[in-house]
């Protein structure tokens, strides 16, 4: 009976020292950046490749323009990028066909791509003109946190979606999250004493989660993968509480007010800027 109980006692010892070390990694990270605003050396500019001139971008201050902006990061995407804008924009044209008031923009962020990147964004911003598809070239490579902080500081949206330049989630699920947001609003609506405020105004998030293919993904990953993806899930149930069943989806919405307040602060430039945002 000891033997067992020795190794439990290892496992725990080990996913405690691991959560400390995530914890006092993020904290001191945290600690080195709140000086650091090495995040603004590259100021976001889109191009019009008709005109071939470079445009200061919008800012996320502005009052909106557009009733919803779709923002795509991209780096080295040049083989999926084309496949996942064409489902994307049809699905909106679809939709502005349909409803006059409907409104919208993509927003292709090219993160320093070294292939035809850049290219095949520019062909779809020459397709559907400047107005409704927009690129922001970041020069070098970031990472894609600073590339879905750029796109989301420098759009026209009131509601504002990040995706991934893959498609790997269906692009009509949008509807799920931004009913979910307009269902929030509804409430907060009702409790303000503002009867101009718009949806806009109202910091929601809704972040859609592949928690329903857990069981599929345990059972295919190695199991170190799965400790150390327990020992995580340990950490965001510890700082961020209940609830959060997946972090790293790629599609995320949120209203111009929550974007405002949260992309202005977040300082991560990887892919762990998905967590910090939690």
């Amino acid at each position: 009976m000891e033997y067992p109980r020795t190794i439990l006692f290892i496992l725990i010892s080990l996913a405690l020292s691991i959560v400390a070390a995530l914890i006092s990694a993020i904290i001191l990270e945290a600690y080195r950046r709140r000086f650091n605003h090495g995040h603004i050396e590259a100021p976001a500019i889109f191009e019009d490749p008709n005109s071939l001139k470079r445009v200061p971008c919008p800012s996320i201050f502005d009052p909106a323009e557009k009733y919803m902006s779709l923002i795509v990061p991209a780096f080295n995407e040049e083989y999926r990028l084309r496949g996942a804008l064409e489902e994307t924009i049809n699905y909106l044209q679809q939709r502005a066909a349909k409803d006059k008031s409907f409104s919208y923009e993509v927003i292709i962020i090219d993160d320093g791509s070294v292939d035809g990147t850049k290219g095949v964004a520019f062909n779809f911003v020459r397709k559907y003109s400047v107005e409704n598809v927009r690129v922001i070239l970041l020069g070098r490579n970031h990472g894609k946190g600073e590339a879905i902080r750029k796109g989301m500081l420098h759009s026209r949206g009131e509601l504002l979606l990040m995706l991934d330049a893959d498609g790997a989630t269906k692009i009509t699920d949008l509807e799920k999250l931004e009913n979910q947001i307009h269902a929030v609003a509804v409430v907060k609506k009702e409790g303000s004493r503002d009867p101009s405020i718009r949806i806009s105004d109202i910091p929601i998030t809704a972040f859609g989660s592949r928690a329903h293919l857990k069981e599929k993904a345990l059972a295919t990953r190695k199991w170190y993968r799965n400790f150390l993806m327990k020992g995580f899930h340990l950490v965001v149930l510890l700082t961020a509480g209940p609830g959060i069943r997946d972090t790293q989806c790629g599609f995320k919405m949120f209203t111009r007010s929550a974007a405002r307040k949260l992309f202005t602060n977040i300082r991560l430039k990887s892919n762990s800027n998905c967590s910090s945002m939690i």
